[in-house]
């Protein structure tokens, strides 16, 4: 959620949104802030970097949605729906907002209304994320598997909730044209222009309902998990472990990956000239929350089982069936007469 200087609407349309005379932008009070040029090995440097983290996400949360579907029965899992919906978020993520930061940093900028579509995936994305390990983390530490019909029908609806959340907070910057292309981001994001009011309330309602409240359910929740687990006496093979014994890596992932996005739009929040964060951390919290994508399908792989049943989907192969060669089984002897001579059959052959 940065500042710019507002764009002719005049303009020919499909527009290149992000490309800003003389690469300034202005702020509340009149003060023009440079916006980001990438040089050369800046740029290609940040592609690579971008490429990969999109092909391990793209792959790995592929590879995790097949094992959770196919190899249910192979490994324990009561908590398999906020599992999906998180996976799917990961994915997500990584196949259409990661493809359009890697795009958007070749060409500088993004096409209307891709640009729109972004931002408000972006959101849903966010929220849908940090929402499924929250309610991961709170069904884990109360114990109430997905198997009831009542349970599941109420995880699936604060699943769908999150969603939602995320799609309804997304659209409000895309019907007030506040959307923009932030280079340092190398994705089109939320800009403020005129309203210091209107940042402040459109913010602290973004951060409460779907940031606040589900980190600190997330959080709580996690830390009462590993209190339970350490001051438990019991015994747990890792055959029978559940899935869910990987939330705390989970959210230990997420809150190192999400710190700089967090700390960027803190800063924003405390500058009433609307002057965005410094270039490096809008780039790094890019970087880092498409990091949390990637990882969360290798900290799956953690869980012995989860990752036995993996391989084994993987590389074991169904035995051919033998080539059955003829085998003499049986020899008839039958005499015909013919002449004074005898002749005899040879047998049978299977």
């Amino acid at each position: 959620m940065k500042q710019v200087i507002t764009e002719d609407k005049t303009a020919a349309v499909p527009k290149l949104r992000g490309r800003l005379v003389d690469n300034v932008s202005e702020g509340l009070n009149g003060t023009l802030f440079p916006e980001k040029v990438w040089s050369e090995e800046e740029k290609w440097l940040l592609v690579a970097v971008l490429g990969v983290e999109m092909i391990v996400g793209v792959v790995g949360n592929s590879v995790v949605l097949i094992i959770k579907v196919m190899c249910r029965g192979q490994f324990c899992c009561h908590y398999w729906l906020p599992f999906i919906s998180l996976t799917m978020s990961d994915l997500g993520c990584s196949l259409l907002i990661m493809s359009g930061s890697m795009m958007a940093a070749l060409t500088e900028g993004q096409m209307s209304p891709w640009c729109e579509v972004v931002s408000l995936l972006k959101f849903a994305f966010i929220t849908s994320s940090i929402g499924s390990i929250a309610i991961l983390s709170a069904q884990r530490l109360i114990g109430a598997s997905s198997t009831g019909s009542a349970v599941l029908g109420f995880i699936a609806a604060a699943c769908l909730t999150s969603w939602v959340t995320g799609l309804v907070f997304g659209s409000i910057p895309v019907i007030y044209d506040w959307v923009r292309y932030d280079p340092a981001e190398m994705l089109c994001t939320v800009f403020w222009e005129s309203s210091y009011s209107d940042m402040m309330t459109y913010i602290l309602c973004v951060f409460f309902i779907s940031i606040f409240l589900p980190f600190l359910l997330m959080f709580i929740c996690s830390v009462r998990i590993v209190v339970s687990c350490r001051s438990s006496n019991r015994y747990i093979s890792d055959e029978d472990a559940d899935l869910s014994e990987v939330i705390p890596l989970l959210v230990a992932s997420y809150i190192i990956c999400y710190t700089p996005f967090f700390m960027s739009e803190l800063i924003l929040l405390g500058r009433k000239d609307l002057a965005p964060a410094p270039d490096w951390l809008r780039t790094l919290s890019s970087v880092m929350s498409y990091l949390d994508c990637c990882l969360n399908p290798l900290i799956y792989f953690f869980h012995q089982s989860f990752r036995e049943a993996g391989l084994a989907l993987l590389w074991t192969r169904k035995p051919r069936k033998p080539v059955l060669e003829p085998v003499l089984s049986a020899i008839t002897r039958t005499d015909f007469s013919l002449g004074g001579r005898s002749f005899i059959n040879q047998g049978k052959i299977r």
